[in-house]
Order: structure tokens, then sequence, then C-alpha cells
């Protein structure tokens, strides 16, 4: 029984949240710093509260994410060391970039934090030599969209049933 519970951890998240009444967080100063395997409990934790409509990622995949080398994984925490948001780069060696996720805590929305993490990792790209950047998102999630249009990603594709409950998507890129 416990060996197909750990089977089960790899591919399903553990931790399910009600929905939370969202308070925001007290002013604070943010300082961004790597992810790591020792954040994992962590950032699954704070990818449920952030995607509630079904694409989280699971165990499985944050561990690969965290493990492979060409994946840049960044975190954003408060000074009090709680990770208020995260982000997932993959890179290839054909000099792309992917933004494969990026999740900002609910009681933290709203203070710039998704333009730190994405500027710090665009920065971080440059210095890996990579020179096109591409994301997808949500045809629905219109504020995502106008973010990543601010900082130069222009729709691209329009992704017919991209998501798990049959939702388009679209394809944005931006040249570096």
């Amino acid at each position: 029984m416990a060996v197909l519970q750990k089977i089960r951890e790899l591919f399903i998240p553990t931790e399910e949240f009600e929905s939370e009444v969202i308070v925001p967080a007290p002013a604070d100063i943010y300082e961004i710093r790597p992810l790591t395997e020792l954040h994992l409990r962590e950032v699954l934790a704070l990818n449920l509260r952030c995607f509630k409509e079904g694409e989280n990622y699971t165990k499985f995949t944050f561990s690969y994410l965290l493990n492979e080398p060409n994946c840049l994984s960044y975190r954003i925490v408060t000074t009090s060391e709680r990770m208020a948001g995260y982000i997932f780069v993959m890179t290839n060696e054909e000099g792309t970039g992917h933004i494969t996720t990026i999740g900002v805590a609910p009681e933290h929305r709203r203070r710039g934090l998704a333009n730190r993490l994405i500027s710090h990792a665009e920065k971080m790209l440059n210095k890996r030599n990579i020179s096109t950047v591409m994301l997808e998102v949500r045809v629905s999630n219109t504020i995502a969209q106008a973010l990543y249009q601010a900082f130069g990603y222009s729709i691209v594709q329009r992704l017919s049933s991209y998501y798990n409950n049959g939702e388009d998507g679209f394809l944005m890129v931006k040249s570096l």
C-alpha cells in the first residue's frame, strides 16, 4: 500500500487547498533567489494556490525541472523567507527559452513580482546567449497576456484545445 501511495504522490499533487479568502499580505521587501529541490514542497503548495483551474504541475514535473540542467528556476521571497512567487524557464541549444510556468501567491499579487521574475529570467537568458523566449497562456487570461505584451511578447499562434479543460491557448514569443 505504501508503494502505491508513493507512486501516486509522483503524479498527483498531495496537498489540496479549499477555496481560500485572499487577504493581501503586509507590505514587504522581496528578493529573487535560486529555486532548488530543497524548495520542492513549498513550490508545490504555491502552485496549487496559483492555478486552481487544474493546470497544476505535479511533484514529478517540478522535481524533473529542478534537476534539469537546461532549466532556470527562481523564487521571489519575503523578508521572512516565504516564497511569494516562482518562475521556471527551459532552454535549448538552438538559443530558445520557454517560460514553462510562473506563479505569484494571491496575497502578493499586484506588486510587480511577476515583472521582477520575468525581468530576472530574461537577464539570465541573455547571459546564456538565448535569443528567443516563448510561453503559452490561456485565451481567457487577459491579465497575463497584458503583462507579457508589456514585456514585448507577441501572440504568434492560437493553440486549439491546449489546456486540459479544452480551452484554447496563445503561443507568445519575444526576441531578446
